[in-house]
């Protein structure tokens, strides 16, 4: 009989301090976590020791949905809502670049190392890249007139994914930007898009609560669907060993399946673990301690520990 591998999932910490729902995540260096809020705060933890105060790093005047860290640079990269793009010298702790965008809400930022470039995700369906090391705006690119909501990037293939409250997801072309791909099984936003850590599969989550998973050398056809939560899958997040695929909910709800036969392992709520209370909005695995980082509109983060049992 082949051994099963089963997660057992701690919740180690609640990180409090946010004034308001948090909405984005990003990993730093080591074990060390950014998030923002819809408080205008920005603010460092440390995974490893989560008994620690966060530190605030920079306070807006908007919505923080977008958070990059840029490690080359040592920049925090975040999507100021109505403002534009601003990052953070991390070594300064200091505004090092503003670039202005299109007055609308920022939904995701994406680096691609290849091309020294940014791509964000606006609220009015526009696509925008910006040029670095100076934060120059090379181009914005209408793709719908719905909000862009989910970005990945694929490099060895030179692939943009784009998620938009159309239902649809585009597969693009990372300098020319022309549609490759058009993937259009999803009934309603596509809040989430994350390609496997080994490239081969693209999965796709969003309001209509199903994670679908697309063979990406097969030109992107559908590979399986699962009903994975009862209501929006708000993020997708693979661990840094491929081995779990972690996904979050409206409904309040944190899965974590195997990555490779999408079996359910674990659900981590409010009755079984003490977790959100409200919804829960991003992930992050950061570190190599094999912990789980998630917020929520409950102002908080939680701390999860993660270590596979086998029997």
């Amino acid at each position: 009989m082949s051994e099963i591998f089963r997660p057992s999932v701690t919740k180690i910490a609640t990180l409090a301090g946010h004034r308001d729902a948090v909405y984005a995540l990003t990993s730093g260096p080591g074990s060390t976590i950014y998030s923002g809020s819809a408080d205008g705060m920005v603010v460092s933890w440390d995974a490893a020791t989560p008994e620690r105060d966060g530190e605030l790093l920079a306070r807006v005047e908007n919505s923080i949905y977008a958070l990059r860290y840029l490690p080359e640079l040592n920049l925090l990269v975040l999507g100021h809502n109505f403002q534009g793009i601003q990052a953070i010298d991390l070594s300064r702790r200091q505004l090092a670049w503003a670039t202005a965008l299109p007055p609308v809400a920022i939904f995701e930022i994406v680096f691609s190392e290849s091309r020294q470039r940014l791509y964000v995700a606006l609220g009015d369906g526009t696509l925008a890249v910006l040029a670095l090391p100076d934060f120059r705006l090379v181009t914005l690119r209408r793709l719908t007139n719905k909000s862009l909501r989910s970005l990945a990037l694929h490099e060895a293939r030179g692939e943009l994914v784009v998620g938009s409250s159309d239902t649809l997801t585009r597969v693009l072309d990372l300098d020319s930007l022309e549609t490759k791909f058009t993937l259009g099984e999803s009934t309603n936003s596509v809040f989430a898009v994350a390609f496997a850590p080994t490239g081969a599969h693209l999965l796709t989550a969003g309001r209509d609560a199903q994670i679908r998973t697309w063979n990406v050398g097969a030109d992107y056809a559908l590979a399986g669907m699962v009903p994975a939560h009862m209501y929006t899958i708000n993020h997708l997040a693979f661990s840094p060993d491929g081995r779990f695929l972690s996904s979050c909910s409206l409904d309040k709800s944190i899965k974590l399946w195997d990555a490779a036969t999408m079996t359910l392992l674990r659900v981590l709520d409010r009755a079984r673990s003490a977790g959100h209370g409200t919804s829960v909005n991003r992930l992050v695995w950061p570190g190599a301690e094999n912990r789980l980082v998630s917020c929520s509109d409950d102002r908080s983060l939680a701390v999860w520990q993660v270590q596979v049992v086998s029997f």
